[in-house]
């Protein structure tokens, strides 16, 4: 399956926008010369959300292995 925006929408609106709302604003840190820090708090914010709505989407199709603990 690919990994599209198309693709994750299928994991729901909510958990879709909150993804994007965490790479928008670790991407505004990043510009804005935020403290390394903050910059990385807000980096594995989004990477856990992305990847949340990607297991979701793999989970739907049937796609996703083992739970991950």
């Amino acid at each position: 399956m690919k990994r599209t925006i198309l693709g994750m929408a299928e994991a729901g609106e909510p958990l879709l926008q909150q993804a994007l709302e965490a790479i928008r604003a670790h991407q505004k840190a990043v510009d804005e010369g935020r403290p390394a820090d903050e910059v990385a708090r807000l980096r594995l914010e989004a990477d856990h959300l992305y990847q949340t709505v990607i297991d979701y989407q793999l989970l739907k199709a049937g796609s996703l292995g083992q739970t991950q603990h």
